[in-house]
């Protein structure tokens, strides 16, 4: 059963996957890589939350009313 990858990297999950998995529009579904290196396509459980990136805490806003100038002096000063 083979699908194509867009040019914005989608694709389309077949409909007897999308069946047996349960898939609906919205559901959240997280890919696994297995060390024998095959990739396997699972539904998250209800009311599981996906895995966050290691970077998804840090992203955010700066609430330092600081100027960039101000902020590179004290990053260089010594």
């Amino acid at each position: 059963m083979a699908t194509n990858v867009t040019s914005k990297g989608q694709v389309t999950v077949p409909k007897r996957v999308r069946d047996y998995l349960g898939l609906k529009p919205g559901v959240a579904v997280t890919f696994e890589r297995l060390p024998g290196g095959e990739v396997v396509l699972r539904a998250v459980k209800r009311g599981a939350k996906p895995h966050r990136s290691v970077f998804a805490g840090l992203r955010g806003r700066a609430t330092v009313k600081m100027k960039t100038e101000e902020i590179l002096a004290l990053t260089r000063s010594t």
